[in-house]
C-alpha cells in the first residue's frame, strides 16, 4: 500500500478521497527514522541510508561516480523525477533552514526565479528554471536531514509535487552510530542485484 499525500489531507480537502471516522490511519506521519518505523506492509527499496517507497510504474536511475561510490539515486516517473537523499545533522536539527536559504542564494545565481512556501514540514522551495520545475523539501530528524527534490514538466508539477510528499511520507531514515561532519551525504547502498545489473551495464559498454 502506497500512502498518497495522507500527511496533506486537511491542508487540500477534496485532492484526496476524505477518511470516514473508521478511518484508522495513524496521526502520525513520515518520514521516520529507523528506530521509529512502522510495520505498515509498505515495500520499501533499502538502499542503506534510506528506505524509499517506489511509486507503481517508477524506474530507479542510479549516478554512480567512475570511482565507484553511488552518487544519487532517482525515481523516474510519470510526471517528473523525484531525488531524496539523506545527509548528517547536528543533535539540535534545524539544518534545513539554513541549507534551503544557501540553496535558494545558489539557484537565483544560476538563473532560477525562486519562491518560498510554507509547508507541512517547513519552508519549501519551488524554482523555475530553463529545464524544469523544481520543488525542494527538506525534513529534519534526529541528528539527520531528509532533503526531497521533485523535477519536472511545469504542467506536470502540481502532481509531482503530491508524489514527492507521499514518498517523503513513507521513507524511512537509517542514521547510523557513524559520526559525521555536518552536512555529509549518508551512504547509498544498492541491492546486490541492482548492483550486479550496473556492473554488467558498465562492463558492456567498456567491451563495446
Amino acid at each position: 500500500m502506497f500512502g498518497w499525500g495522507r500527511r496533506r489531507r486537511d491542508a487540500e480537502p477534496g485532492a484526496v478521497d476524505e477518511p470516514d471516522a473508521a478511518d484508522e490511519y495513524p496521526p502520525q506521519a513520515g518520514p521516520y527514522d529507523a528506530t521509529e518505523a512502522p510495520d505498515d506492509g509498505v515495500e520499501r527499496l533499502d538502499l542503506g541510508s534510506v528506505r524509499l517507497p517506489v511509486p507503481e510504474g517508477g524506474q530507479l536511475q542510479v549516478e554512480v561516480d567512475p570511482a565507484g561510490p553511488v552518487r544519487a539515486v532517482h525515481l523516474v516517473t510519470q510526471v517528473g523525477r523525484l531525488t531524496v537523499s539523506a545527509f548528517a545533522a547536528p543533535r539540535s536539527g534545524d539544518l534545513w533552514p539554513e541549507v534551503s536559504e544557501e540553496l535558494a542564494e545558489q539557484l537565483r545565481a544560476d538563473g532560477a526565479r525562486v519562491i518560498a512556501e510554507e509547508g507541512d514540514w517547513g519552508v519549501e522551495l519551488v524554482a523555475d528554471s530553463p529545464k524544469a520545475a523544481l520543488r525542494f523539501v527538506g525534513v529534519d530528524g534526529p541528528r539527520w536531514l531528509l532533503r526531497g527534490v521533485a523535477a519536472g514538466p511545469a504542467e506536470h508539477a502540481e502532481a509531482c509535487t503530491k508524489l514527492l510528499y507521499a514518498v517523503l511520507d513513507e521513507t524511512v531514515v537509517v542514521r547510523g552510530e557513524e559520526p559525521l561532519p555536518v552536512r555529509t551525504p549518508l551512504p547509498i547502498e544498492l541491492p546486490e542485484p541492482i548492483l550486479r545489473h550496473i556492473q554488467q551495464a558498465q562492463t558492456n559498454g567498456q567491451a563495446g
